[in-house]
Parts: C-alpha cells; structure tokens; sequence
C-alpha cells in the first residue's frame, strides 16, 4: 500500500483513520461492546500503511510521525472523556481542557511513534519475521504506556478481545500478551501479499501451523483450568451492590449532593438484608471529621453482630492534609474496621505530578492530594470468601492485582471494584472501564463485583460474563449471588512472582534477536 501520488494530508488522513478505529473496537460507540475485528482491521491498516512508507524508503523521522498520527488520533478517540472532567466538573475552560486531552494523547503516543520509525527502519524482508518484530515493538508500546510515570494504559488494544477468539490467551498471558498475538496476527494479514501470489504458497505451510498453535493455546489453558483442583467453587455469596446516582456537580456541595448521599448510603446500610452490603467509591463524601455525630458510629453498631458485613468507601485521613481513598468494612467480632487505601493514585486528579500544581489550580476539584496506600494489601474475609478491593481505575493494572495471588491458600476468591466515574458523564468511560473489569476476570478466573456511583454497577464471573447490572444513571440497589472461586491460573502465577518483567524481557529479546539476523538470509523462517 503506497502512495505515490497521494499527499501528505491523504495519508496523513488514513493513519488518523485506523488509529479512530482502534478507539472504537476498544467499546464501540454504537453499542459500547468490544469489537475484535476492528481492533484486528486497525492495525491491519497501520501494519499496510507502515509498509507503504517502507516501501518508498521512508526515513525514521517520517515514519514516527505517522505513527504518532495514529496513536493520537487512537488515545484522543479513547479517553476523549477526560474533557468533561476538566471542562464540566473542573472549570477549565474548554480550549484549555480540549489542549490538556491532546497533550495527554500526544506524549503517550511517542512510544508507537518510536515503535513505529523502528519497524519501517528495521523490519525484515520476510513477512513472518517483519510481522513479529511489529508485533514486539507494539508490546513494548503498550508496556511503556503500562508503566511508567505511574501508567495509563486505559484502551490497550487487549481489551477488545473480551468476547473474541483470542480471549482464551487472558489466563495465560494477560491483556497485553493478548494484544501481542493480535497485533501478529493483524501484521500476518497485513504483510502476507507484500510479494504477490508466490509468497502465499511460499508461507501457507508455515502459518497454518503458526495458526494452528495459536488455537491449541486457550483449548489447553482451558483444561488445565478445568483440571481437577486446578479451578474450585469457593462457595456462593448474596450481595447487595448500592449505586446512588449522585450528580458529580453535586457530589461535594453541602446541602445538596452531601445531603442526599449521607441520607440515602445511610438508609440502605442500615435496612440492607444481604450479608455484604457495598457503597461505591467515596459514597460518604466528608472525611469522618466532618461527617454527623455518631453517623460513622452507627454504621459500625449496625453491622457489629448478626450476619452482615459492609464496605464503605470514604476519603480519609490519618492526620491533617494526609489523605487517603479509602473502604471501610464493618463486620462483627472486629476490633477495628477492615480498611484498604487505595494504592495506584489518578495523576492530577489524586495526586499532582511535579511542575503541574499551576495546571490543578486552574480547576476546582477537591482533595486533589492523596496518600498512596501499600501494594498487596491483605483483603476482607467474610463468610469463606476473601475479598480484594480495588479502587476506580487500579483494575486497570493487573500486575499489581496479581500481587496478591502468590499464596495460592490466601488469594483472593473475589474481586470488587468500587468507583466513581460520574466525573466523565454518560460515555463510553462506563463502558471502558466495565471492560477493564471484565478482563481482569478473565485473567484470575475471579468474579469481579462492582459497586458505582452512576454505573456500571454489576457481577462479573469468572468468566468475564456480565451476570447481573443495575440500569446506569439511576439510583438502586442490585442484588446478586455470586459464587468465588479458587486455584490460580497461569497469568497469576507467573505475574505475583515477577510483574510484567517476562513479557519485556521476551519482547526485547525478540526485537534484538530479529534486528541481528536482519542481513542475514531473506528466506522464510
């Protein structure tokens, strides 16, 4: 795919393009459901593209920048939603919050900018070998993305295969070792006609077998699984799950939303029947300073004998300005109450990054600083079940959910997320972060329950499958019976013990092993 007499701006135009398109096989707009296919399409058409400009001996400089014009176009049509939190709930002016997005979206998108100019610079002639060093490059990508300054790896291209073929990869590889295999399979497609028909009948052999690996992988993975003491039932627990469906503008303003809050969590904490009762992230929205007398106290009588338990997720704080996002569990026979703070804080919106205090003083959001809470963190047991509580968007890093299913006899048989994501109003956030949550399932083959503020409040199974879901953006209560389990898959075996090191070790092993024999013999591998 070249473009001889094509301009700048059309092929400009045709990366930003596939890059939307990648936006969209995350949750669609249309239905907000992942779509595989378009995230195969995608990076079908970048792969294509990419070659074209390797084609006419396009320079690294060039080729990043077209790379960039994807990944940007990519993360914009992703978290576009940042916007309402800066502009509607912040009151940054929207040119301004419009600039902070794309800023965001442009120095994130460096990295498949650089992944990118490496490929069109150093890809074999061989299109196997081509299409697995893209595919490296891409990992390490979205690895880089993952990691560092803190991570924001929200849309990796992983999380559109929730409900596709490739799903059977989660419980071995995770959500990034399920975008490696799309993106070989998607630059397969892309680059097999590079020499015309001859190359097919040169490669048929060698990909069918390729292809046929790649199949046996989840079928085996799936009866490893299903082995006799590989995957159990921890039993079944009824829970009750509360969304409030506070306004964000009104979330923090007494009188009205801090009101209706404390009156409404209160109610239903206190005539819940369900023996696990859960409010979403910062239900009770006062630090327990500043709440009513006696309010935080009741709440503890209420659940101090009988058969209930209840987490309650409030700021906190030890002393003063040392705040923490924090769930409270209130149960009988306990000294004190159960308490997780959260670990992996939001940059700008929970804690500021150096030199950008100027940028979170031109909007008005509270609590801005938190302190960061201990990494694998022991969970909540209740009734035979161990609970590990998450908060907003931490599902979002696997790895650091994994670090608490080294002990297989103490992992978690349960997940739960509580959030907030009022702050983005009704879009695609919802059901983004839904499918983080589903993905997360799938890896641990745990039930994930999730208890919102304006949704998606649901139970997941071990299977990723949606099971129960309250209406978004309405105020209620859902009930569900979810049944834990126990075992611990390949990916959580190997992620409590080493993170994410096997996949940046293989990736960069593999990049460096192809650049190596990239003079040597064009054959097929």
């Amino acid at each position: 795919m070249s473009f001889p007499r094509a301009s700048a701006l059309l092929r400009a135009l045709a990366f930003v393009l596939a890059g939307l398109a990648q936006a969209a096989s995350i949750a669609s707009p249309w239905d907000g459901q992942p779509q595989p296919w378009l995230q195969w399409l995608s990076l079908a058409a970048l792969v294509a593209l990419l070659d074209g400009l390797r084609a006419q001996g396009a320079g690294w400089m060039r080729a990043g920048l077209h790379g960039w014009f994807f990944a940007t176009a990519w993360l914009c049509g992703t978290f576009w939603w940042l916007f309402i939190s800066m502009n509607t709930y912040g009151g940054l002016a929207a040119p301004l919050a419009a600039l902070a997005v794309l800023a965001l979206a442009g120095a994130l998108s460096l990295y498949y900018a650089v992944a990118a100019a490496l490929f069109v610079r150093r890809a074999p002639d061989q299109p196997l070998r081509a299409a697995l060093l893209f595919a490296l490059l891409w990992t390490l990508a979205e690895l880089v993305r993952g990691s560092w300054f803190t991570g924001f790896p929200w849309g990796a291209g992983g999380y559109a295969h929730l409900d596709g073929p490739l799903a059977g990869y989660a419980p071995w590889l995770g959500v990034y070792g399920v975008g490696a295999v799309s993106a070989w399979l998607a630059a397969v497609c892309a680059l097999a006609p590079r020499r015309g028909r001859g190359l097919w009948r040169q490669h048929l052999a060698p990909a069918a077998v390729t292809v046929l690996c790649l199949a046996l992988l989840p079928l085996a993975g799936k009866a490893w699984l299903q082995r006799e003491g590989a995957q159990g039932s921890a039993g079944t627990l009824r829970v009750a799950l509360l969304q409030g469906n506070i306004p964000q503008d009104e979330k923090f303003i007494p009188g009205t939303g801090v009101a209706t809050a404390l009156r409404w969590y209160g109610e239903q904490l206190r005539d819940a029947t369900a023996p696990l009762v859960v409010t979403p992230e910062t239900a009770v929205p006062l630090l327990p300073r500043q709440l009513p007398p006696g309010y935080l106290e009741a709440i503890a009588q209420r659940y101090s004998q009988g058969g209930q338990a209840a987490l309650v997720g409030l700021p906190f704080a030890d002393r003063p300005r040392a705040y923490s996002n924090t769930v409270l569990a209130f149960a009988p026979g306990q000294a004190q109450p159960y308490r997780y703070d959260k670990h992996h804080l939001v940059p700008f919106g929970e804690f500021v990054p150096p030199g950008f205090r100027w940028f979170i003083e031109l909007m008005n959001i509270p609590l801005g600083d938190f302190q960061r809470g201990g990494l694998g963190q022991p969970g909540f047991e209740w009734l035979g079940q161990r609970i590990a509580p998450n908060i907003c968007y931490e599902d979002l890093f696997g790895d650091e959910i994994g670090a608490s299913f080294r002990d297989a006899a103490r992992a978690p048989t349960l997940l739960l997320n509580v959030s907030n994501i009022a702050w983005f109003g009704n879009t695609v956030a919802i059901d983004q972060h839904l499918g983080i949550s589903r993905m997360r399932a799938l890896e641990f083959q745990r039930p994930m329950l999730r208890a919102t503020n304006t949704g998606a409040t649901v139970a997941i199974d071990h299977r990723g499958v949606v099971t129960h879901e309250l209406p978004r953006h309405t105020r209620g209560v859902l009930e569900a019976e979810v049944e834990g389990r126990t075992g611990i898959t390949p990916y959580a075996w190997w992620v409590s013990r080493l993170g994410l090191w096997p996949l940046w070790v293989l990736s960069l092993a593999g990049v460096l092993a192809l650049a190596r024999r990239r003079q040597r013999d064009d054959g097929p591998i």
